[in-house]
């Protein structure tokens, strides 16, 4: 009879708490699979003898010197080995804490996971931690291994109690395992045949029962994901190169660019060295070159995909986030989305909840700790392509830095996520596309910059606080990722109206001048603080009327006496004694806003107190 085909290949991951035999189960279950190299078995004993020690399995896996010399695994170790049924990746995962995202790398790739509880130390925080892990990378497909069950006397109602308690703990995950099984690693029982120490489990060995897992979807039936790794010129030629994520791309198609959403036909593959035979199509897992029929701006960071089946867009949007970092997550701080090879500014709007890996309860918390697990609210300074990391997990998963250092992990919570394409282009069809499209709209730029562009007319003064305030307020936003720039006389006085002096129409001038500008700062999409006394009504009310949506009239209110006891420039001083004509306030009137949108008092409030309040309203009148 001929032999039945193989199954797909799996990957399967190994995680549990430190010292609980993962790697031992690992190097059993390669040799008693016939997976060893020759000689591997007399290597590992000489190795062992040196140290005067009994056999042990865990050095098949553990290959870094250091991880012998400390007996721990550190990285994570692929190996492949097979059954009648089908070849296997195994992945041993460390059980340290110090290791978690060494654990979270290879978890994130596996199609189902082997969690092993030492049967004389029970189930461990560490334990729950890992099933949670595997809970928020969407791995459904688990099999539990009690193990050690030498330990304690092959002893059925010790191994009960404990999958009693752990299956309680799953169900609330929504994990079902597919089985739990009595082992004990060492000696191979119940790995690859059933153990005559335990006759009371019924159960499948290890072995049988990862034969009837299901592999994942083929990458190639899945919706076409290619990253841009970046844009090659080569004389008239420019070629893309990236990594084919899922799905296939043929010469021929057409594909469209997330988020820019420019579109294109593939003309052809690049290939060297070039006397190769014409390359027609790439799967995925490849590395590619392309080049495009029309010329269209490609960037790194970019994702290609078919018209009929594009990735979300968005900016803002909740994860589920496993924290590393020593320093806590907190409402406000910014770090580096990285997704493929997106690399962009975001920054965390709100801590929705933290979840305790022990008991599974929600805890309304404003702070998210070191290997804590949260559901945050973030939003990212520009526009990402995402999908359901559950269908696409290359681009449904990414990583927070922070500095130089990996600070997180997570996924994309899809429920609810909000398209943003179709507030930034038109739908996509192939009839209507246009290779270059320079209008972009001011809805377009607030999405991808975070807020909305507008003017803050600081008006009041010399001497009220104006300037002052305009700096701090532009630090602030400027750290909250704002496009925010401050028009004052400092940069105004000293070019664009450098002709003019301070009459009272070349005052009416300058103020015009300054509106115009101001008008185009926010029309690009920037927060632009301009700071002028500007003394009168009409001069303020033409500058509202260049464009009256974006423009805020902001008045920076103190006294003549107030400002005259400060008079940090010894301006007062002068026009008191007639040596500056004109001088507001003493010398020529200031006209008070009649019904400012904004009144900042710095009579009685100190700077720190007014850049926050200012700061709120900032926040409430440009945010999106």
């Amino acid at each position: 009879p001929q032999p039945l085909p193989l199954a797909p290949d799996l990957r399967i991951v190994i995680v549990g708490h430190v010292d609980h035999g993962k790697s031992t189960l690992v190097g059993r279950l390669l040799h008693d699979t016939g997976a060893l190299p020759d000689g591997k078995m007399e290597q590992i004993q000489a190795s062992c003898d040196k140290r005067g020690m009994a056999f042990e399995w865990s050095f098949l896996m553990d290959a870094l010197q250091a991880e012998r010399d400390q007996n721990v695994t550190i990285d994570t170790t692929q190996i492949w080995f097979s059954s009648s049924a089908r070849r296997y990746c195994l992945i041993d995962a460390p059980g340290h804490r110090e290791f978690l995202k060494n654990m979270i790398t290879g978890a994130a790739t596996a199609d189902a996971a082997v969690l092993m509880i030492d049967a004389a130390e029970g189930i461990k925080e560490q334990s729950r931690r890992h099933a949670y892990l595997l809970h928020l990378l969407g791995i459904r497909q688990v099999v539990v291994v009690v193990n050690k069950m030498d330990l304690v006397g092959y002893r059925q109602d010790m191994f009960d109690a404990i999958c009693a308690e752990f299956k309680t703990y799953l169900a609330e995950l929504g994990i079902t395992p597919a089985a739990m099984i009595p082992v004990c690693a060492r000696s191979g029982e119940n790995l690859t045949a059933k153990a005559a120490s335990m006759p009371w489990y019924r159960g499948g060995d290890l072995l049988q029962v990862l034969d009837g897992f299901e592999a994942s979807l083929p990458a190639d039936a899945a919706p076409l994901r290619v990253v841009v790794q970046d844009v090659y010129r080569f004389d008239a030629r420019r070629i893309i190169a990236g990594r084919v994520e899922s799905g296939t791309l043929s010469v021929g198609d057409r594909v469209v660019f997330s988020p820019s959403g420019l579109s294109a036909v593939v003309k052809q593959f690049e290939q060297w060295p070039e006397n190769l035979p014409p390359k027609l199509q790439a799967s995925a897992g490849e590395a590619i070159g392309f080049t495009l029929q029309e010329q269209v701006f490609v960037e790194r960071g970019q994702v290609a995909s078919h018209e009929h089946d594009m990735p979300l867009l968005t900016n803002r949007f909740e994860a589920r986030i496993f924290w590393l970092h020593d320093v806590p997550l907190q409402v406000g701080n910014h770090y580096r989305f990285k997704m493929g090879t997106t690399n962009l500014r975001v920054e965390v709007l709100e801590v929705l909840q933290v979840l305790d890996t022990q008991t599974l309860v929600h805890q309304p918390l404003a702070r998210v700790e070191k290997h804590a697990v949260a559901q945050v609210s973030l939003r990212i300074k520009g526009m990402v392509a995402v999908d359901d990391p559950q269908t696409l997990p290359r681009t449904g998963r990414f990583v927070l830095q922070a500095g130089e250092h990996i600070a997180g992990g997570g996924l994309i919570v899809n429920d609810g996520l909000q398209d943003m394409r179709v507030q930034i282009h038109k739908s996509v069809k192939s009839e209507n596309i246009s290779a270059v499209d320079f209008e972009i709209s001011p809805q377009a730029r607030a999405l991808t910059n975070g807020h909305k562009g507008g003017v803050l007319w600081f008006t009041g003064l010399s001497g009220s606080g104006k300037s002052t305030l305009a700096k701090e307020l532009q630090k602030e936003l400027f750290a909250k990722g704002y496009q925010v720039y401050v028009l004052d006389g400092d940069n105004v006085r000293y070019g664009l109206c450098s002709d003019l002096g301070f009459s009272p129409e070349d005052r009416s001038e300058n103020i015009r001048r300054v509106g115009e500008v101001a008008n185009l700062f926010a029309d690009a999409g920037f927060v632009v603080i301009a700071a002028f006394i500007s003394p009168y009504r009409m001069d303020r009310e033409r500058a509202r009327n260049i464009s009256p949506d974006a423009f805020r009239s902001i008045y920076i209110k103190a006294g003549v006496d107030v400002c005259e006891q400060r008079d940090t420039k010894g301006l007062y001083k002068k026009a008191r004694a007639g040596e500056i004509a004109d001088f507001t306030g003493v010398s020529a009137p200031y006209e008070e806003p009649e019904s400012p949108d904004l009144v900042v008092d710095t009579t009685n409030q100190t700077i720190e107190q007014s850049t926050r309040m200012l700061l709120d309203y900032v926040q409430r009148q440009f945010g999106v």
